[in-house]
């Protein structure tokens, strides 16, 4: 048994004063004593849903040892597991990559890749982004079995609600226990509604390639923000989407609020030339954009956007758990993020200014400052 040094833990929505202790990866106990004079604070490993890149290294192209790379700089953030994220592609291009990442499992010196997001390819060309829409496919009942079939730890898809074939899309990888999220949409406030009542469960990255709230015609934006069970993704670099907004998008979402971070290759890094989905992009004053000025992806890190939450207010407790249990529930796990005893031992040290000084993945340290 290792006792980790902290004062307390985050255990649920509350803070238990005392040391944490582990034992064989699992958590052994939780509030051992009065502390240990550190003031540092245990919290549940990070689960960032939507990473494209990071540290130089783009998805769409990496291998093994570029993926261990990056999962080692991840865990640097406080990452504990997190889904690789691949931008619309060629198709064969997309599932053979997928594959190709999913199989250099097990990563024992970083955070761990929980399995595959992909964000399209069906998604609406009008709302594209960063995608290139020549790769956009058409939602169908035939692709959800393709990618059932074919891509290896498919966790997630992104996908377009509105368009003809998207519902049907919708159950089928329901029904085949993947993760479905709406992204790259025009969707109305009705389409929205019977994409959710399909079995969508999320919004990816809210208000960015997505039709905007307006008074006359809510869209999915507002849809998603007053429902009382689907989940909101949220990109909380304060680029993607004004504090003011941001503000608005916590009060509503509350515990249904998710952050990802859509981090692409120039996170972790700094200012220069990266790519994103095999395409040039340059970060410059650290924002990512393609040549013709289009956002590609963030710069950010896990605990800037819990700060970022921080900053406006929000409880420590529901800011880490935006970060922590609510994408773990989003993807129907939310044992993993827990510090109870009997867990998975994937724990951040950290201290109330979300300075990283430790991170644990299954009771193994695979970063320490």
């Amino acid at each position: 048994m290792k006792k980790l040094g902290v004062d307390a833990a985050v255990l649920g929505a509350e803070i238990v004063p005392g040391d944490v202790a582990v034992d064989d990866g699992r958590i052994d106990a939780v509030g051992i004593g009065s502390g240990a004079g550190t003031g540092r604070i245990a919290i549940p490993g990070f689960c960032d849903l939507q990473v494209n890149g990071f540290a130089g290294i783009d998805f769409s192209t990496a291998d093994g040892q570029q993926l261990a790379a990056a999962s080692a700089a991840l865990a640097r953030t406080g990452v504990t597991s997190y889904l690789a994220t691949l931008i619309t592609d060629a198709l064969d291009h997309t599932i053979a990559q997928a594959n190709a990442i999913a199989g250099t499992q097990p990563i024992a010196s970083g955070a761990r890749l929980h399995g595959i997001h992909l964000e399209g390819p069906a998604i609406n060309p009008d709302r594209a982004g960063a995608h290139w829409s020549r790769h956009v496919i058409g939602p169908s009942t035939g692709l959800a079995r393709r990618l059932l079939d074919e891509v290896t730890d498919l966790r997630m898809v992104t996908l377009a609600p509105e368009l003809p074939g998207a519902l049907d899309m919708t159950r089928a990888l329901r029904d085949g226990g993947v993760t479905v999220s709406f992204g790259h949409t025009e969707a109305t406030e009705v389409q929205a509604l019977a994409g959710f009542e399909a079995g969508g469960a999320a919004v990816t990255h809210i208000f960015n390639a997505m039709r905007p709230i307006h008074h006359r015609e809510p869209g999915i934006a507002a849809a998603v923000l007053m429902h009382p069970d689907a989940f909101v993704g949220l990109i909380a670099d304060r680029l993607h989407v004004a504090p003011t907004i941001m503000k608005m998008v916590t009060d509503l979402a509350g515990p249904r609020l998710v952050l990802v971070t859509d981090a692409s290759a120039g996170a972790g890094r700094g200012d220069g030339s990266y790519a994103l989905g095999g395409e040039s992009i340059t970060v410059v004053d650290g924002v990512a954009r393609r040549s013709d000025g289009v956002l590609a992806g963030s710069t950010l890190t896990m605990p800037e956007a819990i700060r970022s939450l921080l900053d406006l207010g929000v409880s420590f407790v529901d800011a880490v758990r935006a970060a922590t249990l609510t994408p773990w529930s989003l993807l129907r796990r939310p044992e993993h993020a827990s510090i109870a005893p009997g867990a998975v031992a994937d724990i951040v040290i950290t201290d109330f200014d979300l300075e990283i000084y430790s991170t644990l993945v299954a009771g193994t340290e695979v970063h320490e400052r």
